[in-house]
């Protein structure tokens, strides 16, 4: 059985949950990524259900989380205060961190700055923030494959995603896999919609905070953009799962 409820943290932001397994058992934590939300991952919360206490939240932004307006919410420092936080309201220590996507480059973040907060990391398809800006700086092609992140910086993005029944955005599921979606089904996206419906301005934002899209003519902030290593030096063990034939980020 899947529950769902509400955790609100110190900071006042609200993060709606989705959770499965015993109270007292040990921790899994998982984090979505765009265009998607927590009840991805309710596959993964029933299969580990028997031993561990599994949590998903939908990450600010996303479905009945809040979602601060202002795009400078959405900075990763932010994002990472809202994982921190959490975990202060779980209480224990994290068995392991899985995230995807966008939730994965916040899972980067926390594991880089909070080492001591859990015991390992499984990344699915998130390049690690240090190898994404050096593609992003030098690579042509991964230049073009990312070439959709500057379409979600503009300012009219989010109303553009919600017109004709989010037409713009059921091709994520498929552009970047190399074919169909044969798992999209009339019942998996009516989920989408439901999540959707609540507004795309908080999930587009990530993009817009985000030092990390290509270059374009206009713009060439990327190239400065400089990472601390103690920033992105990550210690824990960390385990990558990666799907070859991801058009959006390419082998470098």
């Amino acid at each position: 059985m899947i529950e769902r409820f509400a955790i609100e943290l110190p900071h006042g932001i609200s993060l709606s949950c989705r959770a499965s397994g015993p109270e007292d058992a040990p921790l899994l934590l998982f984090l979505h990524g765009f265009p998607e939300a927590a009840f991805v991952w309710d596959p993964l919360l029933r299969h580990f259900a028997s031993r561990y206490r599994c949590i998903a939240p939908n990450l600010r932004g996303y479905e009945h989380s809040s979602a601060p307006a202002e795009v400078d919410a959405y900075r990763a420092k932010h994002l990472v205060a809202d994982v921190a936080a959490l975990l202060d309201q779980l209480g224990g220590r994290l068995e392991a961190l899985i995230a995807h996507d966008w939730g994965g480059a916040v899972a980067w973040n926390f594991a880089a700055m909070h080492p001591q907060r859990l015991k390992r990391l499984v990344i699915v398809n998130s390049p690690h923030p240090a190898t994404f800006l050096r593609q992003l700086q030098h690579d042509p092609a991964q230049q073009a494959a990312s070439a959709y992140m500057n379409f979600l910086c503009r300012p009219d993005a989010d109303t553009l995603l919600e017109e004709d029944d989010f037409a713009r955005l059921w091709p994520f599921f498929t552009m970047f896999a190399g074919g169909p979606a044969d798992w999209l089904s009339d019942a998996v996206k009516e989920q989408y919609r439901a999540v959707w419906r609540q507004g795309l301005r908080g999930p587009v934002n990530y993009y817009r905070a985000s030092p990390l899209r290509p270059p374009t003519k206009d713009d060439q902030s990327v190239m400065q953009v400089q990472l601390q290593r103690e920033w992105v030096t990550v210690t824990v063990p960390t385990h990558v799962v990666w799907a070859e034939g991801d058009s959006a980020l390419l082998p470098g």
